[in-house]
């Protein structure tokens, strides 16, 4: 008797139907994925393509566009995982959203690596190593492998949503490259210690300001009975002191060496904190106008430093953190006697490289570990927030002035830290604060609130102890972890090629 055929019923249909939706959604969900690393791979193309119209005719063009793809990659890896830094603070306080975040952190960071990059890239490029000891071939070799294992390491870390040092990286990368080729004599360890010590005490010095900072807006704002009156006039003192900072910053970085004395540098600043201070006056007179005297209105009136503060912290690590991308394109670019003004001096394009990497990087591969820092850390406002960016801007910012090629994750990270534990010394010993909650107290004759848990007090005013352990230990492991990848890099490369 033969088979009955197949009906195909309504149910049955059904069933097809659905399995077909969810294998669109599944390709969907698996395109999506692929579409920011594809995006990344068009850039890098893109990278090789911009640098071989520069070197296309001269001796060692190859050289320098496979290293120009290696700093595009390296300046991607940048944006994504430094990007938190500028920005995570203003995000976790709900003062912008993630793509304004975005669009401000990348406009900003091209013009601080574009303006204001060029002193840190001569110490990333020339200084570690140095390059008068080294030969020309080598040298471009050493950086080469130096690129690849830092931007390899940071994007490994930046999968595990690891905040790391890409400055760590990099000169651990340099240092293991270095001296696996031409042994340690030609490494500057006076000029290593003096980064090294930048790295322990920047943190340190972030978290200084940071809860300095956040100690006067207690003092002078939020812990006065009239807030939004406090508020009016402190506000526009706090933002005119980030625009004269940032000017005197400015007139340092694009002025000829000499020409303009710290005191009229001061005067400067002065001058442009005085505008600005009565620029922002009445705006803030205006946003004030229809609050009420709570906590919450002061998020209002904050929002503008903060915003502020973070587009500064932005300029300030383009400007500070290109040099990880571009030192070691523009030592190869110099060693194959390309480019004029001796190594230390960087041609525009490779700055133009490492500038537009890192906006694309972040744009890209950012929101990941911007979500992290603002939000799972520490419990940040707009007030703490702007505390914790400002400090991290002055501090990036007078090391970008120094040629110090410090860590914008660990002085972000210091401040952080130096909010919180502030916070937790102020919650409870504070006399001013205690008055004032005595006032309320008996303004609304009730019982003096007793003293708050100490569970309580670690989950809602400190920053977790438990990221406090991870960032460490990444810390310590980026520059072991990145020198003895660079080195085996090293012996490969010149395995194949040399």
């Amino acid at each position: 008797m033969p088979p009955r055929p197949a009906v195909l019923t309504k149910r049955t249909l059904d069933k097809d139907l659905d399995k077909i939706t969810h294998a669109e959604d599944v390709a969907k969900h698996v395109l999506r994925r692929l579409v920011a690393p594809g995006l990344g791979l068009i850039f890098v193309g893109l990278v090789m393509l911009f640098a071989g119209v520069y070197v296309f005719d001269r001796p060692g063009a190859m050289l320098v566009v496979a290293a120009a793809a290696l700093a595009g990659y390296m300046a991607m890896n940048i944006g994504a995982n430094d990007v938190t830094n500028n920005v995570g603070a203003a995000v976790g306080a709900r003062a912008m959203t993630m793509g304004q975040a975005l669009v401000i952190a990348a406009i900003f960071e091209v013009l601080g690596a574009t303006v204001a990059g060029g002193e840190v890239v001569k110490t990333i490029s020339a200084n570690i190593v140095d390059a008068v000891q080294v030969p020309p071939v080598l040298l471009g070799w050493i950086m080469m492998a130096a690129l690849m294992a830092a931007a390899l390491w940071i994007n490994l870390a930046t999968w595990m949503n690891a905040p790391v040092s890409t400055t760590h990286a990099i000169v651990g990368a340099v240092i293991g490259a270095g001296i696996s080729a031409v042994g340690p004599e030609p490494v500057n360890w006076r000029v290593m210690l003096e980064i090294t010590s930048s790295w322990i005490t920047s943190p340190l010095i972030g978290g200084l300001i940071a809860a300095g900072l956040l100690y006067l807006v207690k003092t002078l704002i939020i812990y006065r009975d009239d807030k939004v009156a406090a508020a009016q006039r402190w506000v526009p003192v706090l933002v005119a002191v980030m625009a004269g900072g940032f000017m005197a910053y400015m007139v340092l970085q694009l002025s000829p060496t000499g020409k303009f004395q710290s005191f009229t540098v001061l005067l400067i600043g002065i001058g442009i904190g005085l505008v600005s201070w009565l620029a922002a006056r009445p705006l803030v007179l205006a946003q004030a106008r229809a609050l009420e005297n709570r906590n919450s209105s002061l998020r209002t009136l904050f929002r503008l430093p903060l915003i502020g503060s973070a587009a500064l912290l932005s300029f300030a690590h383009g400007a500070n953190d290109v040099s990880n991308a571009v030192g070691p394109l523009s030592a190869i670019v110099h060693s194959v006697g390309i480019g004029g003004g001796g190594i230390g001096h960087p041609p525009l394009w490779v700055m133009l490289i490492g500038a537009f990497g890192i906006s694309v990087g972040l744009l890209l591969f950012g929101p990941r570990l911007i979500r992290l820092v603002g939000e799972e850390i520490t419990k940040l406002n707009p007030m703490r927030a702007y505390c914790v960016a400002l400090s991290t801007a002055f501090t990036v910012i007078v090391a970008s002035w120094l040629g110090l090629p410090v860590s914008t994750t660990h002085i972000a990270v210091g401040s952080v830290f130096g909010v919180g534990f502030f916070r937790e010394w102020y919650t409870r010993h504070s006399k001013r604060r205690i008055a004032y909650i005595r006032r309320k107290a008996e303004s609304f004759d009730i019982d003096e609130p007793e003293e708050p848990n100490i569970h309580e007090t670690r989950r809602r005013y400190l920053v977790r102890r438990s990221h406090f352990m991870t960032i460490i230990a990444a810390w310590i492991v980026t520059v072991p972890v990145s020198a003895a990848l660079a080195a085996m890099i090293y012996w490969v490369m010149f395995a194949l090629f040399v």
